[in-house]
């Protein structure tokens, strides 16, 4: 099985001068991609002059993470793609497991390992943590990670099962499937066009599964902080394209308006923490949605009806009212 590690880089030097040489260390069973998003930095130069052995795709644009990939994976051939995040440390062996779960199960498309969290390397990463899960109105959620409540890692999650979704922090796909899907959304321009992706690869009957047994460390925040409000625009916005584009037809009208009205009972909560920009985010990212319907619309895939696209019925409800912090306590 030939792999590629894909780092996708916009001037990203700093980056790429701390987590560079684990995955160069640690990757030697495959081949080492830095995709560069039009860096007006010195980034390249600096992965030409130390480390050769690095193959590098230059993108015209930065078209952000979904455009940035799917530009560059044009370009690079392997059965398997692991797209990888500029602020990520891998470990030793980290590619094993993930490849024998390709090899010994041909329905899995895509695989996303243990993430956790580089600043504090007991706790799990908000980025991905355990493996994503979704709720029936499309909520994004992790095992050891429920929105801003982080387990600590005990050995709890060195499984491998079944999950919704993968992170793009550090996703491996098969490259067969990437293009068979045609990449990520560009019109997500960054953030969940991993779930879109992984959604619409579900449609489609595939696998997407967590290694617990190959472990990342991940910054997080490292190209756009929660407190950073265009971060809040993409996710309400994109949030609400994936509910579009992969809902069953008989859910969507409904579960859209309790989402919109969820979203501006955020919108009410933010104000009242002294975060008005954030409000002022989700509406931008309403009318954002509106223009763009149409089109999203037009993007719907092949849905059964019957498609178990979730895993619980409400994180909010769990998580707000009945306080389940940790991912064992919701059902």
């Amino acid at each position: 099985m030939k792999i590629a590690v894909v780092i996708l880089n916009w001037n990203g030097k700093k980056l790429l001068e701390t987590f560079l040489p684990s995955v160069v260390n640690f990757s030697q069973e495959a081949t080492v991609y830095v995709a560069d998003n039009a860096s007006t930095d010195d980034s390249i130069t600096f992965v030409k002059s130390n480390f050769p052995e690095v193959k590098i795709v230059i993108n015209k644009e930065n078209g952000g993470f979904a455009k940035g990939y799917n530009d560059a994976l044009q370009h690079i051939k392997a059965d398997l793609y692991a797209l990888v995040n500029s602020d990520i440390e891998v470990t030793k062996n980290w590619l094993t497991p993930v490849v024998n779960e390709f090899k010994n199960n041909p329905h899995t498309a895509i695989v996303q390992p243990k993430i956790l969290d580089y600043k504090n390397k007991e706790k799990f990463e908000y980025a991905g943590a355990a493996g994503g899960f979704l709720d029936i109105l499309g909520y994004p959620y992790c095992r050891g990670r429920i929105f801003n409540s982080l387990e600590k890692d005990k050995g709890q999650y060195n499984d491998t099962i079944a999950i919704n979704w993968a992170s793009g922090a550090c996703f491996f796909i098969k490259s067969e499937i990437f293009h068979k899907l045609k990449g990520f959304d560009e019109d997500y321009f960054a953030h969940q066009e991993e779930i879109d992706l992984c959604w619409r690869s579900n449609n489609l009957g595939h696998s997407i599964k967590y290694v617990g047994t190959s472990t990342v460390y991940h910054v997080g925040g490292a190209t756009l902080s929660e407190a950073n409000s265009y971060k809040t625009f993409l996710n309400f916005r994109n949030s609400l394209y994936s509910l579009v584009k992969n809902l069953p037809g008989n859910k969507v009208v409904l579960f859209i308006l309790i989402r919109m009205i969820l979203d501006g009972i955020a919108g009410l909560r933010f104000t009242l923490q002294g975060r008005p920009i954030h409000t002022l985010a989700i509406i931008k990212s309403h009318f954002s949605f509106y223009g763009n319907l149409k089109k999203m619309i037009a993007k719907r895939s092949p849905v059964k009806s019957n498609n178990k696209y979730y895993n619980t019925t409400s994180i909010v409800w769990s998580y707000f009212v009945l306080n389940n912090r940790k991912s064992n306590k919701v059902t």
